[in-house]
């Protein structure tokens, strides 16, 4: 986030929402703040907005947005993209299918840098069909790079993922998430 408040950017085709209205998680926060609708966060790989609660608004005197405590998003809406689902092979054509991960985590929060394993429906691909499967491989890459320079497309159809998470309570969090095509990736297994 540092980097892109200092004005770097991603890819033109990363906007980014925190959008309640289409989510699952309710419209006020625990404090018993309203949320707005839908807060900007990424527009055309640019930084335009941040999330805020009201603690944050009140210390550095800013306008709040409603934001929880830890100031997370909680319903993340990521814009599709013009590739198709059912044409992400043929565009691909040569490499690493990824259809699940099993989780990601920061390497390094202040570069963007995240690692992840991948777990089930992974494939080797050759000339746009699918060869064989693969065993898990762990990647380390950043952001900057995988949402920046190396993406090349978003699929058009996105999918709703409800937050598993059920410590101390069962979460209300979600993200509906396109899939991504990537020029490459950095694979540390």
């Amino acid at each position: 986030m540092l980097r892109l408040q200092q004005g770097e950017a991603l890819s033109r085709k990363v906007t980014l929402t925190e959008d309640i209205a289409k989510g699952v998680a309710p419209a006020f926060q625990r404090d018993g703040f309203v949320k707005p609708a839908q807060v900007s966060l990424i527009n055309e790989g640019a930084l335009v907005g941040r999330l805020i609660s009201p603690r944050s608004a009140k210390e550095y005197g800013l306008g709040t947005n409603g934001a929880n405590g830890r100031e997370n998003a909680e319903s993340l809406d990521l814009k599709g993209g013009e590739l198709a689902s059912g044409d992400a092979l043929a565009a691909l054509d040569t490499g690493l299918y990824i259809g699940n991960l099993w989780y990601l985590n920061y390497s390094d929060r202040p570069a963007g840098r995240i690692t992840g394993m991948t777990r089930f429906a992974c494939f080797w691909v050759e000339r746009g069909r699918i060869v064989a499967p693969i065993d898990p491989v762990r990647f380390d890459d950043t952001v900057y790079r995988m949402l920046g320079a190396n993406l090349i497309d978003f699929t058009c159809e996105r999918e709703m993922l409800p937050s598993t998470s059920t410590y101390d309570e069962r979460s209300t969090a979600s993200a509906r998430l396109p899939g991504a095509l990537l020029s490459a990736l950095k694979f540390t297994l």
